[in-house]
């Protein structure tokens, strides 16, 4: 069986690609599907409840959540790829290093893996992001270069017994530079476990920032991000409950959908699991 038709027979893996695709939609073509601008507001519309106007209500100061949370999409789509691949490529580099080199190199690798495990990944980003200014790009970064290590340790397994394969010690005995063997050899055979992290890291990532504009360090307002959406809802959750529950359903959703689509993928792409 062929890892499409794999794939299709994966009803959990499909809702999450649907899920997955659905959001890629939103996100893009943003502009066009909101009904109003995110940022224009009106007094006159303050908290008003879901109807044929504003199928999911106003705010406090009358701006449209249904256009807000279609932007909102377009920022937790660039946080979580963004700085998943961010901690990819770092987690990549390095775990194919200590995969490939072995010896002081995976020992000084694999050290540094070991400390960066020993801080709590939120409260470091918390920490990183209260000596910087909170904007997006900023979150990126942070969220990056703190979240690489379960890839370099993924990597770093798959170059340790691809080493020893016979294609790669054939390479090595034709000359072929380090370099060379593990980028025309090494990592195109090591990428499915990474790719199914990278999956599984976006979803990851969406909630991360979530959590930091819902502390109010994440995207800063007029911005519109599901977290920041949220926090307004939380001080007038009794009057109006949308401006809580339409963002955090979709924050489910999507995270759900990402996991789905992750989960299946592994199920698929694993070799291990293609003989059951």
């Amino acid at each position: 069986m062929s890892t499409w038709q794999r794939l299709r027979s994966n009803r959990l893996a499909l809702s999450g690609g649907i899920v997955v695709a659905l959001l890629a939609f939103v996100a893009l073509f943003a502009p066009w599907l909101a009904p109003y601008d995110p940022g224009e507001f009106n007094a006159a519309e303050v908290l008003q409840g879901l109807s044929r106007q504003h199928p999911l209500g106003t705010d406090g100061i009358g701006r449209d959540v249904l256009s807000r949370m279609i932007y909102g999409s377009r920022i937790s789509l660039l946080v979580g790829f963004v700085s998943v691949g961010i901690a990819s490529f770092i987690g990549v580099t390095l775990g194919a290093l200590a995969g490939y080199f072995r010896g002081i190199v995976d020992t000084v690798i694999m050290r540094f893996v070991d400390v960066m495990l020993t801080f709590p990944t939120f409260f470091l980003i918390l920490a990183v992001i209260a000596y910087l200014d909170a904007t997006i790009w900023n979150i990126m970064v942070v969220i990056g270069v703190t979240s690489w290590m379960g890839v370099c340790r993924l990597v770093r397994a798959e170059l340790l017994s691809l080493r020893e394969r016979e294609f790669m010690i054939a390479a090595e005995g034709l000359g072929m530079s380090p370099l060379r063997v593990i980028l025309r050899h090494g990592l195109p055979n090591a990428m499915a476990p990474v790719f199914v992290a990278f999956i599984l890291g976006v979803a990851g990532a969406i909630l991360t920032e979530s959590a930091l504009s819902f502390l109010g360090i994440g995207v800063q307002p007029p911005t519109p991000s599901w977290g920041n959406i949220l926090t307004e809802g939380k001080d007038t959750l009794e009057v109006a409950w949308w401006l809580s529950v339409c963002p955090g359903l979709a924050i489910l959703i999507t995270v759900l959908g990402y996991n789905l689509l992750g989960e299946g993928l592994r199920d698929v792409l694993d070799p291990r699991l293609k003989s059951r």
